[in-house]
């Protein structure tokens, strides 16, 4: 079975070729949520496309429609909901803004997930705890203030954007170069709405306890504190954490062999219906 990539849209796309496939021999089908700034191709860089398996556009980034307006928490739901099309029984992966949307998503449809593989989520606890731990360093003032983000996101599109591959090696060059395909609003009011301003432990409570959510959080992550996760793991006996020693906020790119045993075994898991 082909991988197919999904355009994530509100309103249109709901045709047959946006569908995330059924699954074979019984697995659950696995949907893939790329990060901020991120694309599709963002999960096919460091690993080959994996059966039963649908790469996600998010809304206002890849190839999906980027309207001028505010990404809210409520417009990337009901963008996934529309792509997502009704099926259940799924594993949702994510990565950074990714990961935060398929935890919203599974404690809004809980009964369309049967598990979550999480990377680098961000939780910070709401804005004023983003703040303070983000502007540890001087670089969190410039990632906190929308107006120099936004500056930044529109100089990094339309100067940079084809240098992009040269001046970040340690990133596949996909990854680099699909930096661009955003705008100055799907970047900033995503990071603002869905992960700034939120506090995700209001998500975490609504999760029921039978849905399995595995954790993936690089030590050296700059972007968001693994002390987070395990605050949300705290006493949630489906949770588990567990902490990369030497990566930073791409677990999939650094380290691929551990991020896809995790999924393998979080997947036979779910279908062998586990120790619930």
């Amino acid at each position: 079975m082909t991988s197919p990539r999904l355009a994530a849209d509100n309103l249109a796309h709901a045709g047959s070729r946006h569908e995330v496939p059924p699954a074979a021999g019984g697995n659950p089908a696995v949907v893939f949520l790329h990060g901020l700034g991120g694309t599709n191709r963002y999960w096919t860089c460091a690993t080959p496309p994996l059966p039963d398996a649908a790469y996600v556009d998010l809304y206002g980034f890849g190839d999906s429609p980027r309207p001028l307006l505010r990404y809210t928490l409520e417009r990337h739901l009901a963008a996934l909901r529309t792509a997502l099309v009704g099926r259940s029984g799924y594993v949702l992966v994510g990565h950074s803004l990714g990961a935060a949307l398929a935890l919203a998503y599974a404690a809004r449809y809980p009964d369309d997930v049967e598990a979550l593989l999480l990377l680098g989520l961000p939780h910070y606890g709401g804005r004023k705890a983003a703040y303070r731990w983000l502007r540890r360093h001087p670089a969190g003032w410039v990632t906190t203030n929308m107006l120099v983000t936004a500056a930044g996101c529109v100089f990094t599109r339309r100067v940079v954007g084809r240098l992009l591959p040269r001046l970040l090696p340690s990133y596949p060059r996909a990854v680099a170069e699909d930096l661009v395909k955003h705008n100055m609003l799907s970047s900033t009011t995503s990071l603002w709405e869905v992960l700034y301003r939120r506090d995700l432990t209001v998500d975490a409570d609504a999760l029921p306890d039978r849905i399995r959510v595995h954790c993936l959080h690089g030590a050296e992550d700059a972007s968001a504190p693994h002390a987070g996760v395990h605050a949300l793991a705290d006493g949630r006996p489906g949770w588990r954490v567990t902490v990369l020693p030497g990566v930073d906020h791409h677990p999939w790119l650094r380290a691929p062999e551990v991020c896809v045993r995790a999924l393998t075994e979080l997947i036979a898991d779910t279908a062998g219906g586990g120790d619930r």
